[in-house]
């Protein structure tokens, strides 16, 4: 190779690392913490003497506190994503990590926090929506010694959290960003499929009740089962699998894919929706609340006009609906921020600060 050759691949390898470099630095680097909750009282009137909540944090203290809530089965980790976390906390980004405390709990019975698999299997609380919302306000004030948030966003089961956080505490917050959920009660396909997830790992005989010495395996089919029928985007789907070869090819590589969730865990996280109903406390928000969902969201779908009906009991609510193309998702959509991020900016920008 020529001098002018080797200066050439030099460079390019320079420019690589710059670039990796880039990438790297587009927000600040994530921080882990836990805290402790002491005397832990659950809906159902059982108190744990401490409850782990682990949790993970970009930016410094000082910044405007953004409450970020993940999914079910998911943790602070499944937001850390280039499509959710890299469009979203980077320098002049709508949720820009250098001028926001970014706070992305792991929820009760998920991630690093408490739950089954840490030792009392099914002798763990039979916790639900509120009291993982409990578990988030309990480490937001007590543990992080904060008072007052500019933002509650999450999506799936966060963005149910997020309805819930509006009428539990309406005046913590500036604003709500509830995604991929709509604030009625749990029911229909969303309740009957959530429902064969956990009747799959009740009902094999190796459960034994919660004292498995061997994880069960009903319950990986039923999750890739779920998985499909409602999340992907139909237009999506058809794209990927518009012959049965592909169709073969693309469910055998997620039944073939790495599954390591604990049964008692997966159990409980998707059966602490079962009462998840925020309706009756809509009146009660007082944040400028901006509804995302999705055109092609097979677990909240539009047309049946429940989340248009609800809205309009919220104050200062609206609701944004992505449309459904190849590039959407379903209920996986509001995951991929390049799809709203500048309607939260323009949300953010016009919401006014709150008096703490």
């Amino acid at each position: 190779m020529t001098f002018a050759g080797l200066l050439r691949a030099a460079v390019g390898v320079v420019l690589s690392v710059v670039s990796l470099a880039a990438v790297a630095a587009e927000y600040p680097a994530p921080k882990e913490g836990t805290y402790v909750a002491k005397d832990f009282r659950f809906h159902t009137g059982e108190v744990l003497p401490e409850v782990k909540l682990h949790y993970t944090t970009i930016g410094v203290p000082t910044g405007e506190p953004v409450l970020v809530l993940h999914g079910t089965a998911g943790s602070a980790r499944s937001m850390l994503t280039q499509a959710f976390a890299g469009e979203l906390f980077g320098t002049g980004q709508p949720l820009d990590a250098t001028k926001h405390f970014i706070i992305l709990p792991d929820a009760l019975g998920a991630g690093k926090s408490s739950k089954p698999s840490d030792g009392l299997k099914a002798k763990f609380p039979r916790y639900n929506y509120d009291d993982m919302v409990l578990a988030q306000y309990r480490l937001v004030t007590e543990g992080l010694g904060i008072r007052h948030l500019r933002l509650v966003i999450g999506n799936s089961m966060g963005g149910m959290h997020v309805w819930q956080w509006g009428s539990a505490y309406p005046d913590f917050m500036d604003a709500l960003v509830p995604m991929a959920s709509q604030p009625t009660e749990m029911s229909s396909r969303n309740w009957m499929m959530r429902r064969m997830i956990t009747d799959a790992i009740r009902n094999d005989p190796d459960w034994k009740d919660g004292n498995y010495t061997t994880q069960p395996k009903a319950f990986r089919t039923a999750a890739v089962f779920f998985a499909i029928a409602t999340n992907g985007g139909t237009l999506a789907l058809q794209k990927a699998a518009p012959t049965r070869e592909k169709a073969d090819k693309l469910l055998n590589d997620r039944l073939a894919a790495p599954f390591n969730a604990d049964a008692n865990d997966y159990l409980y996280q998707w059966d602490s929706s079962r009462d998840y109903n925020p309706s009756p406390g809509l009146e009660k928000i007082k944040a400028a609340l901006l509804a995302i969902n999705a055109a092609d969201d097979e677990r909240n779908p539009p047309e049946t006009g429940l989340m248009e009906r609800e809205i309009k009991r919220v104050k200062n609510g609206r609701l944004y609906l992505i449309p459904a193309s190849e590039d959407t998702r379903g209920h996986g959509t509001t995951g991929n921020a390049k799809l709203w991020k500048q309607q939260l900016q323009d949300f953010l920008q016009a919401v006014p600060k709150r008096a703490m």
